[in-house]
């Protein structure tokens, strides 16, 4: 089995409850305040070390009480820090999360995660059969550095392109296993997308999007499943019919649980049919790291 390597934001999750969410310049009363271990590098590395992967993290925090209950909890997923910086520059990433009828909306404060950089990637030992995963809330020098490095060592390269945002076709290029949802590929294609889309104009995009001809797009599609152009190959999951209670950081556990499977050498079509279940589970608990599954857990909802 390879190892995941997830380079990627540390950040600590401020949550408020409501009844709704407030329109601009209204205030509304909370139901309660509630701080989750989160960051989407974090989250993705925890639901990857959750459901049996050997996981490193790579990234920094400040040297702040968030930093210090943040490495606790890391430690204590069975993920290997060794490669998570303590930095007296800035604070450690903090998200302002507002969560109101089974949907957020969030503001990130990035923090320590901005001084993430090519010196942090460029010393991890990347082996052949390796997974190294990245998102967009530490800078894209660092993200491109990495994967570099990942593809030199025979190791395969996934992204989660968000928070969405503009990026060179060259650090496209270098991306193995691309996972987004439809917003973000619409974005990053130039081609609007909607959730009212249908599948075939979804993987139409998504070919527009491809950057290399054994390029793998994943769009995530929440409660409709999961599509996939895997090449030129075509892959459909079904979603699961649950009963979302918060979904900040489900295409964090996607993208953890895809890593995981993919680190075990599982084949992309069971590998995506499992990262489903898991996201679908982590929406019925609160917070973001502290929702990730077990894979025994995983395994329970899965068709036999």
């Amino acid at each position: 089995m390879g190892r995941v390597y997830v380079a990627g934001s540390i950040n600590m999750d401020v949550v408020a409850t409501a009844d709704r969410h407030p329109k601009v310049g209204e205030t509304v009363a909370g139901r309660q305040v509630l701080y989750f271990p989160g960051g989407k590098g974090a989250n993705q590395a925890v639901a990857a070390s959750r459901l049996g992967a050997r996981t490193t993290l790579i990234g920094r925090l400040g040297k702040d009480s968030f930093g210090g209950e943040l490495k606790a909890f890391l430690g204590e997923q069975g993920i290997d820090l060794g490669y998570v910086q303590e930095t007296a520059e800035a604070h450690t990433g903090t998200a302002i999360i507002t969560v109101a009828e089974a949907d957020n909306t969030i503001v990130v404060i990035p923090g320590a995660n901005g001084l993430v950089g090519a010196d942090d990637v460029e010393v991890v030992p990347l082996l052949a059969g390796d997974v190294a995963v990245s998102q967009f809330e530490i800078p894209l020098p660092a993200i491109a550095a990495f994967f570099r490095r990942a593809r030199g060592a025979g190791a395969t390269t996934l992204l989660n392109p968000a928070p969405a945002q503009a990026m060179s076709r060259e650090l496209l290029a270098l991306v193995d296993i691309l996972v987004l949802n439809e917003t973000e590929l619409g974005f990053l294609a130039g081609s609007g997308l909607s959730e009212s889309d249908e599948a075939a104009r979804i993987i139409a995009v998504a070919r527009q999007l491809q950057a290399r001809e054994d390029q793998t797009i994943c769009v995530t599609l929440g409660k409709r499943g999961v599509l996939a152009l895997a090449g030129r190959e075509e892959i459909a999951v079904p979603g699961r019919v649950v009963k979302a209670l918060d979904t900040t950081g489900a295409g964090d556990c996607f993208v953890g649980a895809l890593a995981a499977q993919l680190a075990d050498d599982v084949p992309l079509r069971a590998a995506l049919a499992f990262a489903n279940a898991a996201a679908s589970i982590s929406v019925q608990r609160m917070g973001a790291g502290p929702s990730m599954p077990t894979a025994a857990e995983v395994a329970a909802v899965l068709p036999r």
